[in-house]
């Protein structure tokens, strides 16, 4: 049986109030929490490294219902699982319903960009993305399209409770990479990546009308302000979703989402 624990003021509840609240400290101790049956049990058949799993009295009993209720865990984490009281589950919960499972995860190694980028590679390049729920679904639709990998550059973090969130496990099978705009284009150049400006400008290449060369990076820019100029200046090429009657700009994530279809198809 599980250590049952009826304080938060317990070691592993406290850390994971911590990585929930800041980024500095997921820096800190380079883990991430997760919060949910579903994203635990991704972590967990991805041979993520958890660091604990903390399960309410209330889960832990809906669980023994339909099996052994740990049976989803690797052995090695299942030994270091904790029961909490419901109460201090509800402390944890960010969000509303919770299941009332809990898991602090050890940061994966993130690979260097030399490493991720290959000529052949279709890729997306994230530009100063800031909200976690674009960032997530972002890599959700990069996973379930088949791009290469998801490039961050000046963007959220990618560890943050939202972004996972998003991800709804696609966080521990996509390929991530963070580097700097330089880096990037430095990289993409050795390797000889077409790179795509995904911008709005009518006298842009239409998304239709584009045909992606084998090995392509498309960047997209802010929610609010997009690509810097600058920076799709650089581009070998700009490319726009003509759209139909008033709408003249799509969310981020909507955007990335629409030119993944045709990136890969």
């Amino acid at each position: 049986m599980p250590q049952m624990i009826t304080s938060d003021s317990n070691p592993s509840v406290k850390l994971y109030r911590k990585l929930v609240s800041a980024k500095k400290y997921r820096s800190e101790y380079n883990m991430f929490p997760l919060e949910g049956l579903r994203l635990v049990k991704d972590a967990a058949e991805e041979n993520a490294e958890l660091h604990c799993v903390m399960i309410t009295e209330s889960c832990m009993k809906k669980l023994s219902e339909r099996s052994d209720a740990l049976d989803f865990l690797p052995e090695k984490t299942r030994e270091k699982a904790l029961v909490i009281t419901d109460s201090i589950g509800e402390k944890l919960a960010s969000t509303d319903g919770t299941q009332g499972i809990f898991a602090i995860c050890r940061m994966p190694a993130l690979p260097s960009l030399s490493d991720t980028v290959n000529a052949d590679g279709r890729y997306i390049m994230l530009h100063s993305i800031q909200d976690p729920g674009n960032m997530g679904t972002v890599i959700r639709t990069a996973d379930a399209m088949g791009v290469s990998a998801v490039i961050a550059c000046g963007c959220c973090d990618i560890f943050s409770p939202k972004t996972v969130r998003s991800t709804m496990g696609s966080l521990f099978r996509m390929k991530l990479c963070i580097a700097s705009e330089d880096e990037a284009f430095e990289e993409f150049a050795a390797k000889r990546i077409k790179t795509y400006a995904a911008v709005i400008d009518k006298d842009a290449l239409s998304l239709t009308d584009c045909r992606f060369a084998d090995g392509s990076a498309v960047l997209i820019g802010n929610e609010g302000n997009g690509l810097p100029e600058e920076t799709a200046m650089r581009c070998s090429e700009r490319l726009t979703i003509r759209m139909h009657g008033s709408v003249n700009s799509l969310n981020a994530a909507t955007a990335a989402s629409i030119i993944m279809w045709e990136l890969t198809k």
